[in-house]
């Protein structure tokens, strides 16, 4: 088959598109021919050298695809091969083939072609564990989401409308802001221009909001918890604003608030598991029926990762960036 590989760590021309070995599939495991793979943050910092893969995953950069079960393991029945699927991975998604644990594939949504289904996975398992199972979100409650318009952030305003709350979003152009607003975010905050903590309190009364959705991370800490509502809940699931700083819990104290940081990709794979099927049980009718729509900004070949890695760094795409062998 052929993936992308690494030369070294570094900059996107460090990737190369090569012939290697095919994957083989352990026990409880298929193998997944690969139709399109989602771009994620996550893959620039491992390509950096600033997050590797979990002991065991593949050393190929990818934690999403979509394709067709080829092949499957011992102990596993061989009455899905054929099938469309979509996948939720802990790397290996920038090949032709991928090995994929059972537990991590979900059907295509009704309605999604083979090829944007290869961005949804990862996105879709993100938002519902944060927003549901961690924040525990609730209709009428205020959502604040930092970079609405990326991937995470587009399907987080559509799931955080779907459960019914009211959904605030940062964003640096308007272009962004407007793409937002059109999939439900009725506060529109451009972080060069203003200030989210006061936006938040002025429209929410003094209260604050019930949930933010971090990608930030250090840089905004302070500025989160000022923004919190009582009760309220931080969920931090994104390092570009740096890993370290200092943090006032005499404010958590005085709003009962939370602070909770998370990975999707580190987790067991029974915890994985069960995440993909509550998100198809839950999110795919959404899909399915209209209300939650993915937003894919472009389809690039694969070979030419580079170009993808590049835009996602310079903040050029609204939505996902999806590789296609």
């Amino acid at each position: 088959m052929h993936a992308i590989t690494l030369t070294e760590h570094g900059g996107p021309e460090v990737m190369t598109w090569e012939k290697v070995p095919d994957p083989t599939p352990g026990p409880g495991e298929v193998i997944v021919e690969v139709a399109a793979a989602g771009v994620n943050r996550a893959d620039l910092l491992q390509r950096e050298g600033n997050y590797p893969p979990p002991p065991g995953a593949s050393e190929i950069l990818g934690l999403e695809c979509s394709g067709t079960i080829v092949s499957a393991g011992a102990a596993l029945p061989l009455d899905r091969i054929g099938e469309k699927v979509c996948c939720l991975l802990s790397g290996g998604g920038y090949a032709t083939k991928a090995a994929v644990p059972v537990g991590q594939l979900m059907t295509v949504p009704d309605g999604v072609s083979v090829v944007d289904a290869g961005g949804i996975a990862e996105v879709a398992c993100t938002v519902w564990s944060n927003l549901d199972m961690v924040a525990n979100l609730s209709e009428g409650e205020w959502l604040l989401i930092h970079g609405g318009g990326s991937g995470i952030g587009t399907m987080a305003i559509q799931i955080g409308r779907a459960l019914g709350a009211r959904v605030a979003v940062t964003a640096g152009s308007q272009d962004k802001l407007d793409r937002c607003a059109a999939l439900g975010a009725e506060v529109l905050i451009n972080y060069r221009e203003q200030d989210f903590v006061e936006v938040m309190k002025d429209v929410t009364g003094g209260r604050g909001a019930n949930v933010i959705l971090d990608n930030m991370g250090a840089a905004y800490l302070e500025r989160n918890v000022d923004a919190l509502a009582r009760d309220g809940r931080l969920v931090i699931i994104g390092m570009q604003g740096g890993i370290k700083a200092e943090l006032n819990i005499a404010s958590l104290l005085r709003k009962n608030a939370s602070v909770h940081a998370t990975s999707l990709r580190g987790r067991p794979d029974s915890e994985k598991a069960a995440i993909c099927a509550q998100v198809e049980r839950t999110v795919w009718p959404w899909i399915s029926a209209g209300i939650v729509t993915p937003v894919i900004d472009r389809v690039i070949p694969m070979s030419q990762a580079a170009e993808a890695h590049q835009l996602l760094a310079d903040g050029g795409a609204t939505g996902k960036v999806i590789l296609r062998p």
